[in-house]
């Protein structure tokens, strides 16, 4: 009995397919392709579900050649906040609006305006509210095309739509509508009172389950027994693709960090009951019954050493970056403020910006990459720093992502955070999540604990050294933020006069 895994990502869709010891028979990726046009992102959501329709028949062919197995399980995990409207026969009555897309800020200062930020916090575990959530663009589509909000029946995210398409009935699960602004993360319903104030009914919504749970069983039209997807094949909803690759990696229970340096630098823990810290550090709905993740995300983390690298490096590679810094010992960079994006809860601060201080002329390109890897380092702490405040227990820290590639960069985060780091041997760790979770909703393994054991395996693990010099760089990291807060609003205000 084979799984297949669907990750439906921003960048690209992944479907995989395990056999029922979750060994990986094939894997595909596909690119999604987008409509931007200033703060607009958006896509075509029949496209995107063709793709995944494609990719399914051929992983399961794949899959029943390998083993000559069916499919018994089709598991979902991947992006949260991507909206889909739908009229009463549902079919879609615009194009699906990314989380990418920003259009909605007028609409965030309106609710902002009319909801207590604590209240909000308090209800659906996020401290701001900000364009990604889908609730500002339900608001957005009721102020400006009210035509199709009229003819809007159903309002789905991403996943919902897809599980909608592959077994018939409308439904999400709690770790994805943690992100949607309009769902009460503790008492698992959704928030009305947001909700009528943008002129959207709960009937228009989803019915929401646990995550991990089964929606149903394939539709007739999919049925094919020569590939492997049969009337026995189940839709299992799955998670948010942060939380399966925290179980692909083996982080199941209190005390253990996920950390991603990929795109953004998202930072994970579980904790068995909600903690709503001073720090607001957003909370979500987690993985498995009564529990929760605590997510805090920095959008500039991995970017800023991306960015630098094609604007500064741009015929260098970042292997040749990494073994050119690791030749070079005591160097003493200058301080990096990584905050090209603004910064994210729990400080946020949208006026924020990136800096490079202490600068001398002794400096070269090359101590700018190294000062950017030491500044996401002392971001990371600074985040750790924020959870052990609130009571989080830190036992050590599991790395994934591009950043993850890097061994100097990887050593860099251990000895600045103090903290062991190890990095999984599977670095496909959403899909092989989702595939476990499939595994033990079908009893291959009677506990995530078995499934963890027995298949998660860690390459490397890097121990912290002492370094003083680390110390006094992340003192200095954190007074310059707190210095320059008064400049970046300064900052913010002048060039909003200039417009």
């Amino acid at each position: 009995m084979n799984i297949i895994s669907i990750d439906l990502g921003t960048t690209n869709i992944k479907v995989s397919v395990y056999d029922k010891h979750l060994n990986p028979l094939t894997t595909l990726s596909e690119t999604v392709h987008y409509n931007r046009s200033g703060d607009f992102v958006e896509f075509d959501p029949e496209q995107y579900f063709t793709c995944i329709q494609e990719m399914i028949c051929k992983t399961a062919a794949i899959g029943k050649t390998s083993n000559n197995e069916d499919v018994i399980q089709i598991v979902l995990t991947g992006q949260a906040e991507s909206l889909i409207l739908l009229d009463e026969n549902k079919t879609p009555v615009h194009p699906a609006i990314s989380w990418l897309d920003m259009r909605s800020r007028k609409e965030c200062e309106e609710l902002s305006s009319v909801f207590d930020s604590e209240l909000c916090y308090r209800i659906t575990g996020q401290p701001e509210l900000i364009p990604t959530w889908p609730i500002t663009k339900m608001l957005w589509m009721n102020r400006n095309k009210p035509d199709i909000f009229n003819q809007t029946a159903h309002y789905l995210l991403l996943k919902d739509y897809i599980i909608y398409r592959l077994c018939g009935r409308i439904a999400g699960d709690y770790s994805i509508y943690s992100f949607s602004h309009y769902f009460n993360i503790t008492e698992k319903c959704y928030w009305e009172d947001i909700l009528n104030y943008c002129g959207v009914k709960t009937e228009q919504l989803p019915e929401v389950l646990p995550s991990c749970s089964i929606a149903g069983t394939l539709l007739l039209e999919w049925i094919d027994s020569e590939i492997g997807l049969t009337y026995d094949t189940k839709i299992n909803v799955g998670t948010l693709d942060h939380f399966a690759g925290m179980i692909g990696t083996g982080n199941i229970k209190e005390g253990i960090i996920s950390e991603s340096a990929g795109t953004v630098l998202s930072i994970a823990t579980l904790v068995n009951a909600p903690l709503f810290s001073e720090g607001r550090i957003p909370l979500n709905c987690g993985p498995f019954p009564d529990t929760y993740v605590l997510l805090p995300v920095c959008e500039s983390g991995g970017f800023s050493l991306e960015w630098y690298k094609n604007q500064f490096l741009e015929d260098v590679s970042f292997t040749d970056i990494n073994e050119t810094l690791m030749r070079r010992t005591h160097r003493i960079p200058p301080v990096f403020l990584p905050y090209l994006t603004g910064v994210n809860a729990p400080d946020f601060n949208e006026n924020a910006s990136g800096v490079f201080f202490g600068i001398h002329a002794s400096h070269d390109k090359y101590d700018f990459a190294l000062a950017i890897m030491q500044g996401v380092a002392c971001l990371l702490k600074k985040n750790l720093d924020y959870m052990r405040d609130s009571g989080v227990k830190i036992n050590k820290i599991i790395s994934t992502g591009g950043g993850a590639k890097s061994p100097l960069w990887t050593q860099l985060k251990s000895d600045i955070t103090k903290q062991v780091i190890e990095l999984p041997e599977n670095e496909e760790a959403p899909c092989y999540g989702a595939a476990m979770i499939g595994a033990v909703s079908e009893g291959f393994f009677p506990t995530f604990k078995d499934a963890v054991d027995h298949c998660v395996v860690m390459k490397k693990r890097y121990e912290p050294a002492e370094r003083m010099e680390y110390d006094k760089t992340y003192a200095v990291f954190t007074a310059l933020y707190r210095s320059l807060k008064d400049v970046y609003e300064l900052n913010a205000n002048e060039r909003m006069r200039d417009f």
